[in-house]
């Protein structure tokens, strides 16, 4: 029987020193695991001590020179008439190119610019119209003297190739490589970073009653394939980010599973990304219909986020989590000294 392993993390402020840390965090501590398997209700809790593992020890390799011993804001940039958000807000070169500015001066480790939307029911988008909404971006702020890492949002090897020619470090494919099999040689042989990330169905199918046995256990279980995918496409697991994928293909209570036990997926031995900010099953639960005025029950997500030792957020509202995630690790670390 297959048995799944997730940390049980204590802040590094109230944990013991013998504790090890996660995975390089400074702020977190794995003080025990459970261990479950399928087909029973049983949790098991052990001491760490009584399950090692050294893929929960090891420290991810840095992204794009950026260390992941704390967790990193990734700021969305839609160039889209139709995302779920903020759609037609930035929909073209000079609104976009304003907004990622403002994102970086906000405090965005990383940019993430995308030009086909991803929500429930939106229709692909042309290549060209793709390549055509985000290359001038990353051209013009890269030409601007941009030194943070771009993320280009895409399931498409052409749209990947020419992101990446124009100055982009990391490809996003929603798809995890499912959608365009031509995408993972472009990735393998630029040796870029990839998010994988799960999806149930496609944006225009994923929200018609999907279904799990176990979304926690099958979301891992996709995910430990797509890997193997790209393993065998030549992309090395250091390289590889994955993602749960909130939202896509699930229901608020699938959500809400897969983020109570977001620390299983550091299992898959590879970085963890989340994107949950503004997303529908917080206004679900929050009674805010109007996706900009999520940004409260967005932060509280990121935060849970954070407690689980993800390592990249993705968010809309970069100053707000930015200063959120400032009070979480003065909280959390050992031994913070005020700076003043």
């Amino acid at each position: 029987m297959t048995h799944y392993i997730i940390p049980l993390l204590r802040p590094a402020s109230q944990a013991q020193d013998s504790m090890p840390a996660l995975r390089g965090q400074h702020a977190l501590r794995i003080g025990a695991v459970d261990i479950l398997a399928r087909d029973t209700d049983l949790r098991v809790a052990r001491s760490f001590d009584a399950v090692t593992d050294a893929v929960l020890t090891q420290a991810p390799v840095p992204l794009c020179g950026l260390s992941l011993d704390r967790p990193r804001i990734m700021g969305i940039v839609n160039v889209t008439p139709d995302s779920f958000s903020d759609g037609g807000r930035f929909n073209s070169t000079d609104a976009a190119l304003e907004q990622a500015r403002r994102l970086v001066a906000d405090g965005a480790d990383i940019l993430d610019i995308g030009g086909e939307s991803t929500r429930p029911g939106a229709q692909e988008v042309p290549i060209d119209e793709e390549i055509a909404r985000t290359v001038p971006l990353i051209r013009a702020l890269r030409a601007g003297g941009l030194t943070q890492p771009i993320s280009i949002d895409t399931r498409k090897a052409a749209v990947a190739s020419a992101a990446l020619e124009a100055g982009a470090d990391i490809v996003n494919d929603v798809s995890a490589l499912t959608w365009d099999r031509d995408l993972a040689h472009v990735i393998a042989q630029a040796q870029v970073p990839v998010c994988l990330m799960h999806a149930q169905g496609t944006p225009q199918t994923m929200q018609n009653n999907p279904k799990y046995d176990d979304v926690r256990l099958d979301v891992y279980d996709w995910l430990m394939q797509a890997i193997d995918r790209a393993g065998d496409a030549g992309i090395a697991t250091s390289q590889i980010i994955v993602d749960p994928g909130i939202g896509f293909g699930k229901t608020t209570g699938h959500n809400l599973a897969l983020l109570r036990d977001l620390a299983l997926l550091h299992m898959t031995g590879c970085a963890i990304l989340l994107g949950a900010s503004r997303k529908r099953f917080i206004g679900q639960i929050s009674g805010v219909q109007d996706a900009a005025g999520r940004v409260s029950g967005s932060l509280a997500v990121a935060l849970a986020a954070a407690g689980s030792g993800a390592q990249i957020l993705r968010v809309h509202d970069v100053a707000q989590t930015r200063q959120a995630l400032s009070i979480w690790e003065a909280l959390n670390t050992v031994n913070y000294r005020d700076q003043e």
